[in-house]
């Protein structure tokens, strides 16, 4: 979908407050509740917007303790690769994973409530994938940048 002006505006309000109105889009952006609608949808039906979501504060929840494990197959055949992604996809801890390139094959983002909390992850969850060769980790010390807004 070619994205125009009006759509790239849309979506950044969008993104700084998935809740504004369309009424409030259209004072706006200076177009009819109706116009500001009909784009949204066709975003929406083309898979530009693909979800709407509530940001939880992980500190509220004392989910705070936030770790990026590096991880190594033992293996890197088909049937290896497929195994992790399905499992990993399971674990709540993970956030985020990704398949990447360099001396580890993955990197995963973690969240916990603290260093017990996920050392009994990688004891009780993680290190007991079939497949898992080594990991290494990293503890954030502050968090500096997050942003989930794409400049489009």
């Amino acid at each position: 979908m070619k994205l125009d002006v009006i759509d790239k505006k849309i979506l950044m309000l969008l993104q700084k407050d998935s809740k504004i109105t369309n009424k409030e889009l259209s004072l706006s952006l200076n177009l009819s509740v109706t116009a500001i609608y009909e784009r949204i949808k066709k975003m929406e039906r083309s898979g530009v917007i693909a979800h709407y979501v509530a940001l939880v504060d992980k500190q509220k929840v004392e989910l705070d303790f936030q770790v990026f494990c590096h991880v190594k197959l033992a293996h890197h055949g088909k049937e290896a690769i497929s195994s992790f992604e399905k499992d990993v996809i399971k674990l709540d801890e993970v956030l985020e994973c990704f398949h990447v390139s360099g001396d580890y094959d993955y990197l995963l983002k973690v969240v916990v409530k603290d260093m017990e909390h996920y050392r009994s992850f990688m004891v009780t969850k993680l290190t007991a994938l079939k497949f898992i060769g080594s990991t290494q980790s990293s503890f954030t010390i502050s968090e500096v940048k997050n942003t989930l807004m794409v400049k489009v």
